[in-house]
């Protein structure tokens, strides 16, 4: 390992590395501080960010003074986070509590001093050990492709250094670290992977990292031709759609489990047992992930980002009240709320204002909702009106119902006015709406 094959791979991360700037998460350890002696030696712009989880009493502090003086040495900006009370430590799933810790704060220091990279130290017995552990969870060829080397702004340039070859390079430039002795103990899943199976493992053959090397190449080189593959098979399956992803329900469940799980899985529907329950879901069924809503309209899969749902309003004052000085008041709703495509938007309904409970409002549809649509008989509940009127999920999630004060429904727009309200050669105040 020397400064010129580390910068050859920092390029292969990123273009013109000396144009950037980076915050390097490190914690004192040979891995960390090698990383960023090999910055330094680059000349390129970086700052430290180090977090004391106050776990190994005298030992982190210790790591976080040769953190800091490694700063002070060389003229480093230094971030430090202590780990306090407010924190909250559990007692159990303490890796995973300190993960959120850190990348918060490594991202909070990023927008504070505008970095565009975040840097970590993990190497090629990282990535050996990530693969054990995902091998194990039958994680699919994303687990086995393992650590990431560039993603989300996040590099990680020692993926294809040995622990060995960094240690090397720590003693031949007399570079000073810190061993985290925890590190020697079996009480983790990694540790344990780290001490007992993968030492037995390199006894197997003297390449064999090396050649593990290798075979991540390959199966990263693997994933992303899968990958490209999935996306055009998704593309000939996905109908136009400026809001919203709509793939075709039908082409989907000709596609054999594989593909549809790697397309499903990109909206969080990743449970193997429930994808066979979406493509026999009866029609105007929803299923829920994390971030999207999946609706199903007849022969399509509709993704509804939960994101875009929040920032759409449900309801709408239109009118305080109406002046009732004037025998004729008139709304136009061109501005208020978006056309429906596919359908005739433009309608106007008269009104008599004397029957009329103000304020109106425009509002979505709701669970009981029932109105008496005018030109038919009695009453009809809005869910059995919009069936019959063959209207799509998707129209139905974009019509908004006109309602007043008592939450009567004066019409759903544009298709059909309550006939209750409706204006006569009686009525003296008539209120306008187009």
């Amino acid at each position: 390992m020397e400064k010129f094959s580390f910068k050859k791979q920092l390029e292969n991360l990123v273009r013109n590395p000396e144009n950037h700037s980076y915050l390097l998460a490190v914690s004192g350890g040979a891995d960390s501080i090698v990383m960023a002696s090999l910055f330094r030696g680059l000349g390129l712009t970086f700052q430290i960010a180090h977090i004391n989880y106050k776990l190994r009493g005298e030992d982190s502090d210790l790591d976080q003074e040769t953190v800091q003086d490694f700063c002070e040495k060389n003229h480093i900006r230094f971030h430090l986070y202590e780990v306090s009370e407010k924190d909250k430590k559990p007692e159990n799933s303490i890796q995973l509590w300190a993960r959120e810790i850190r990348y918060r704060f490594f991202r909070e220091i990023q927008e504070q001093e505008n970095l565009e990279f975040l840097v970590t130290a993990h190497h090629l017995n990282d990535q050996l050990e990530t693969f054990i552990i995902n091998l194990s969870k039958a994680s699919g060829i994303n687990g086995l492709s393992g650590i990431p080397a560039n993603k989300n702004t996040m590099l990680r340039p020692l993926l294809n250094f040995s622990k060995k070859e960094i240690y090397e390079y720590a003693e031949k430039n007399r570079i000073d670290f810190r061993e985290d002795i925890s590190n020697k103990k079996s009480d983790y899943l990694r540790n344990k992977i780290r001490n007992e199976i993968i030492p037995k493992l390199l006894e197997t053959n003297e390449h064999f990292l090396e050649n593990f090397k290798k075979s991540s190449s390959y199966l990263n080189q693997t994933r992303d031709f899968v990958e490209k593959q999935i996306g055009e098979i998704e593309n000939q399956l996905t109908v136009f759609n400026a809001e919203h992803t709509i793939l075709s329900k039908e082409k989907l469940g000709r596609e054999s489990a594989f593909v549809q799980f790697e397309i499903l899985k990109k909206y969080g529907f990743d449970r193997k047992e429930e994808i066979p329950k979406i493509f026999t879901a009866e029609n105007g069924s929803s299923f829920f992930s994390k971030d999207y809503q999946l609706m199903i309209s007849r022969d399509e899969l509709i993704f509804i980002s939960k994101k875009q749902k929040q920032e759409t309003k449900d309801e709408i004052l239109l009118i305080e009240n109406f002046d009732f000085s004037k025998s004729q008041m008139n709304i136009s709703l061109e501005n208020t709320i978006e056309n429906i495509d596919g359908i005739n938007n433009s309608f106007e309904w008269d009104f008599d204002a004397a029957k009329l409970q103000f304020p109106l409002r425009l509002r979505k549809q709701q669970d009981g909702d029932g109105f008496y649509p005018a030109g038919f008989s009695g009453k009809k509940k809005v869910s059995k009106f919009f069936r019959d009127e063959k209207l799509s999920i998707l129209v139905r999630q974009k019509t908004w119902i006109l309602t007043d004060r008592e939450n009567s429904i004066l019409g759903i727009i544009p298709f059909r006015q309550d006939r209750r309200f409706m204006a006569t050669k009686h009525t003296e105040k008539v209120l306008t709406i187009t």
